[in-house]
């Protein structure tokens, strides 16, 4: 049987956990109303300099029976009245292979290159568009260096909706309602990966706290064998 420090130690340590991941998760994640949110990952072709890639994600797989309802893919009543939804493992391959589902993608994502000029959208094959989501081929009428990529996925359902897309060297930006375009810079940005100072002093606080909490749970132990 685990003695008490043992127990201790180890509640310690799942609070630690907790706490550190609470302090260091990214903040726009908790405002999505339905679960986790949308992704987007924004991806220059280093062999075609025209063309950009833009994979979108859903969320949650009842996003995409939300959407197969909206779209007339999937029966009105699976979307009930008071905001479940009655989700089926067949939704997303029933979306993913519909036309109405590629043209909804290439009309809420859309790519403008520096001159102000769209870029042309292929959807790739989609497989497994609730694990993988679908990838979009855009090809611009020259070289992109930098682009402003358009994301309105999903905010006609609800406008609480939020994707939260990357691109080339670390760059991140939060698509909503309100916020629905983007700058990227896909050619020449500077590296943004390397964690700042503050999210390091963060985790260091963080670790402190539990190595504190840990050492002085074990003081109070001695103290009880002591005086037992």
């Amino acid at each position: 049987m685990p003695s008490h420090t043992s127990r201790a130690l180890a509640t310690l340590a799942v609070v630690g956990i907790a706490t550190g991941s609470a302090a260091l998760a990214p903040s726009p994640a908790a405002a999505h109303p339905f679960g986790d949110p949308q992704t987007v990952a924004i991806t220059p072709d280093g062999q075609r300099p025209d063309h950009v890639q833009v994979t979108w994600r859903v969320g949650g797989p009842d996003d995409l029976t939300l959407l197969g309802v909206s779209l007339g893919l999937l029966p009105g009543e699976r979307a009930k009245a008071d905001g479940t939804v009655d989700y089926r493992y067949t939704d997303p391959g029933v979306v993913g292979s519909s036309a109405k589902f590629t043209g909804y993608l290439l009309d809420r994502i859309t790519v403008t290159g520096a001159d102000a000029r769209p870029c042309t959208g292929d959807v790739e094959p989609i497989h497994a568009l609730a694990l993988k989501g679908a990838t979009v081929d855009y090809v611009c009428p020259g070289p992109v260096a930098t682009a402003t990529i358009g994301v309105r996925m999903l905010t006609d359902l609800n406008p609480a909706y939020r994707a939260l897309a990357t691109g080339p060297s670390g760059q991140r930006a939060v698509y909503d309602s309100a916020t629905e375009s983007h700058a990227w810079t896909l050619v020449g940005a500077p590296s943004t990966t390397a964690p700042g100072r503050s999210a390091l002093w963060q985790l260091a606080a963080v670790i402190g706290a539990v190595l504190l909490a840990v050492a002085a749970c074990l003081v109070l132990l001695r103290r009880r064998r002591v005086t037992a």
